[in-house]
């Protein structure tokens, strides 16, 4: 998964042209508590199946949570690409909605073709080698949606419920009971194992069934099927050229912008798993005990990866690239939610490595009264320090360092050094990222402005 992609790959995505629901930008609303108003887009239940039906009932549903106040859509709102509506690193639940998630909320659109995960997955760029692939969440360990489903109904801090039996009790005396009943037989909510499995089956097919899960409705949609407003400015072609270039930005090495499954558009990942040297969020509790680390693939929710007898792991530190569609509409990136814009986002692939102390804390040194000029201010780290030890890598054990990615742009050049991308560079790609926004309309297209150019 990890080997450099070949020009190649741009032709076959300039081919495709022959590039919602609503996606709100997620830092609208206070990062101060979840948003717990969302309501179900406008479906016709007649194109839904009964299962599918009984799932979006419980999609929004608050009464399934141990405080009463959540729901799946608290987390996973379809006014933000069913992704968080806050500005919040991890999301807030538990039985008094004050316990703190320990990873980011990922957006829920376009995951419906995610394999299982395998530890050699093929990788559907035809080109890169089989490595760690697919699975749900950031780490993969659930196989399906319907498995992905039970992790925040019993996780106690999230919707907190006591067990399986604590969900069924309350489906047994929700409004939607009967339909229930008629969508998985009369005896359906008796036995609590089977009613609560019919509860995931049916939250997995409206996430599968229902058009706002994967709407296809994007500028870049327009774009590959060749379709009146579709057309990319040359910011947008420029961005997206540099999208496929693995000497320029090389996104596409880990978000392949190939042809979908079933005949659909572009999913803009390839279901991998990399190790990038995220900075540690100190925002999550967990993270206070320095003894504490999130590795992804080999902990602390997966237990499958151990430890080989001489110590080294290749999958410690390495967690899922998610889809990019509406990466324009989010407000926290990576597992932790450390970066909070699409543009630092991209910053920090290019100068993660020359410009290390803007992203990782330094120690011992002495802090400048006011930065020198030129000094950059995009970073986490704003302050400026004479000597001192950046710790580079903060939130990945030294042991394990050796697993992090070195494609284009983190390619471990030397501090000082020039960053792959320039400023120019980084706006038109910024440019093209946003034409993967669904809900786009012809009509609202700018002509003028930093992505027409």
């Amino acid at each position: 998964m990890r080997t450099t992609l070949r020009y190649a790959l741009a032709a076959v995505l300039l081919a495709l042209a022959g590039c919602g629901g609503s996606g709100k930008a997620g830092g609208q609303q206070s990062a101060s508590a979840p948003d717990t108003t969302a309501t179900a887009p406008a479906v016709s239940a007649s194109t839904l199946s009964l299962a599918a039906q009984v799932g979006q009932k419980m999609f929004f549903d608050q009464t399934l949570s141990g405080s009463g106040k959540q729901s799946c859509a608290s987390c996973h709102d379809p006014n933000y690409a069913y992704g968080p509506p806050n500005k919040l690193a991890v999301q807030l639940g538990g039985p008094d909605l004050a316990a703190q998630g320990q990873r980011a909320a990922p957006s829920l659109r376009y995951i419906q073709d995610t394999p299982a995960y395998a530890d050699q997955l093929d990788n559907p760029d035809g080109i890169s080698a089989p490595g760690p692939g697919g699975g749900f969440t950031w780490d993969g360990r659930a196989r399906s949606l319907a498995d992905q489903a039970k992790i925040p109904l019993l996780a106690p801090n999230e919707m907190a419920n006591a067990g399986a039996a604590d969900v069924v009790a309350k489906l047994r005396s929700a409004a939607y009971a009967d339909l229930f009943r008629k969508a998985f037989g009369s005896a359906s909510l008796d036995a609590t194992d089977s009613a609560f499995n019919f509860a995931l089956a049916a939250l997995q097919a409206f996430q599968m069934e229902d058009p706002s899960f994967h709407p296809y409705t994007s500028k870049f949609d327009l774009y590959a099927g060749n379709k009146i407003g579709g057309a990319l400015t040359a910011a947008e072609t420029r961005g997206m050229r540099l999208f496929t270039d693995p000497n320029g930005a090389n996104c596409a090495s880990c978000h392949y912008q190939g042809a979908g499954l079933n005949g659909s558009s572009a999913l803009f990942t390839d279901f991998s798993y990399e190790a990038i040297g995220v900075p540690r969020n100190m925002a999550i509790a967990a993270n206070q005990d320095p003894k504490y680390f999130d590795l992804g693939l080999c902990g602390p929710n997966r237990s499958d990866h151990p430890d080989a007898a001489d110590g080294s792991n290749p999958f410690c530190g390495m967690f899922k690239a998610p889809s990019l569609r509406n990466v324009a509409t989010r407000s926290t990136f990576f597992h932790n939610g450390v970066i909070h814009s699409l543009e630092q986002a991209i910053r920090f692939y290019n100068t993660r490595d020359t410009n290390p102390e803007i992203w990782y804390p330094t120690v011992g040194g002495t802090p400048k009264a006011k930065p020198d000029p030129g000094f950059p201010t995009y970073g986490l780290i704003t302050t400026q320090y004479t000597g001192g030890t950046v710790r580079k890598f903060n939130d990945l054990p030294a042991a394990w360092r050796a697993n992090i990615d070195t494609q284009l742009p983190l390619d471990g050049r030397a501090p000082g050094g020039k960053p792959p991308m320039s400023d120019a560079q980084i706006a038109d790609l910024l440019c093209f990222l946003k034409t993967l926004t669904d809900g786009y309309q012809a009509a609202t297209q700018s002509v003028s402005g930093p992505c027409v150019d």
